[in-house]
């Protein structure tokens, strides 16, 4: 072994070598004023993938879920007319997912999130390279790259351009993708059976929100339609008013760029939001005393605020229950709620129902971004008891039934947790050459 003097890679076999992406490949997208919106979107012609049509496990792309746009868009940009063969990696929203183009079905393009790779050498084989942005190697580089930037993540074409990885010859390569085709189906295997479970145990949990925080729990109540599709009946004495009419304020977290730090005050994210409160890692970012107070000095977010996932998992949420204020990235909303119309504890519920769901998609879809704007999060409608007393027992009846459920869905997330990560130290070891495929040991 050798070192490979990248600092994410270590050390690699003596006949391996490190090569950068733009001395290898092409990296191609749809040019900024070439952006497409929704209005585009038609009912045939060639396809358009975006962010959404990647199938992660599968590593392909699902051409049922696929937009379609006129001959004059896909004629617009010709580099990035795809072929089957082509590896494709998102760039915006949620970043890094990567697929290979398969059973092409008719003529296809992207859309501006999505970035084309090819090889422009005979030194790598795509699958392999597929194999190399699942894995840790990326991944080091990316979170290295982007260590001090609080803003929403993005890959940017210049610096995958320059991402540096591990390579040996192009048989070697192909014994390791095949190994791993075989090894990772297997894992998938048991991980999609921990997801199904997942998902079961989180539709059952939304599924008894939503029935609460829509018609209460007294079963004997009246209720009357409402003229709003997401949301047919309500009880008679209940008001339907929008978030912008129930709420003191809203901000959103720090769209600002800050120095890491060894030592300081955490920074968190819309990925440290879960329905039961904020969940802190080991390794969460620190930031200087002087920045976090920059952050917090507009007042958010305080105890009793509810805190909103706008990018990434949208629409999670939780209480924000800690006496000191923490710094946040622009991907978490804040709402302080006016607690002579509605509760936190109620608001917190009501944003995890399927009728509210149903609204925070319809304002993504109009806007052709994964994520949601203050904007819009105001506009939202809320259908509120009468009485706080009435509120109060449903979230008492609320947070009995779902610590049940939460305890449940938390262990099986720990158990997909460490299966995920053994998949990806599989994935690791093998692009790296730190272990070797038998006939190649």
């Amino acid at each position: 072994m050798k070192d490979s003097g990248i600092k994410w890679i270590s050390t690699i076999p003596d006949t391996w070598n490190v090569i950068k992406v733009k001395y290898n490949c092409s990296l191609k997208g749809r040019i900024g004023w070439q952006g497409l919106t929704t209005d585009e979107y038609i009912d045939e012609g060639p396809f358009l993938i975006t962010g959404t049509d990647f199938n992660v496990i599968d590593g392909v792309i699902n051409w049922d879920s696929c937009v379609h746009v006129s001959e004059w868009r896909y004629d617009q940009a010709p580099e990035i007319q795809i072929r089957n063969g082509d590896l494709l990696i998102t760039k915006d929203g949620t970043v890094g997912k990567v697929a290979i183009v398969t059973d092409m079905k008719d003529k296809t393009t992207l859309n501006s999130g999505v970035m084309v790779i090819r090889p422009t050498e005979d030194t790598y084989e795509t699958k392999f390279l597929y194999y190399v942005l699942k894995s840790e190697e990326f991944w080091k580089w990316f979170n290295y790259i982007n260590s001090g930037n609080t803003t929403i993540s993005h890959l940017y074409q210049y610096d995958l351009n320059n991402f540096c990885f591990a390579i040996t010859d192009k048989e070697e390569q192909k014994a390791i993708s095949d190994f791993l085709d075989k090894k990772c189906q297997q894992a998938d295997v048991i991980i999609n059976k921990v997801k199904e479970q997942i998902e079961i145990l989180e539709t059952a949990r939304r599924a008894l929100i939503t029935e609460c925080v829509t018609k209460g729990i007294n079963e004997k109540v009246d209720l009357i339609e409402t003229r709003y599709s997401y949301l047919k009946k309500k009880p008679f004495d209940w008001k339907i008013k929008r978030i912008k009419h129930i709420i003191l304020g809203i901000k959103d977290g720090t769209h600002g760029t800050f120095e890491r730090l060894d030592e300081g005050e955490m920074l968190l994210s819309a990925k440290n939001v879960f329905c039961d409160g904020i969940h802190i890692g080991s390794n969460e970012s620190l930031i200087s005393e002087a920045d976090y107070k920059s952050i917090i000095s507009n007042g958010f977010p305080r105890k009793g605020d509810v805190l909103l996932c706008c990018v990434g998992t949208v629409g999670r949420s939780c209480v924000f229950n800690e006496e000191k204020a923490i710094a946040f990235q622009r991907s978490v909303i804040f709402l302080r709620p006016n607690t002579e119309d509605i509760t936190s504890e109620f608001l917190n519920y009501a944003l995890q129902a399927d009728y509210v769901n149903a609204q925070e998609q319809l304002m993504i879809n109009k806007t052709a971004q994964e994520g949601l704007y203050m904007g819009s999060v105001k506009e939202i409608r809320i259908s509120i008891p009468s009485t706080i007393a009435e509120q109060d027992e449903i979230v008492s009846y609320l947070n009995k039934k779902c610590a049940v459920i939460d305890r449940i869905i938390g262990k099986k997330h720990s158990e997909l947790s460490i299966l995920e990560e053994q998949k990806r130290s599989l994935i690791n070891e093998y692009i790296t050459g730190k272990k070797r495929v038998k006939e190649y040991a």
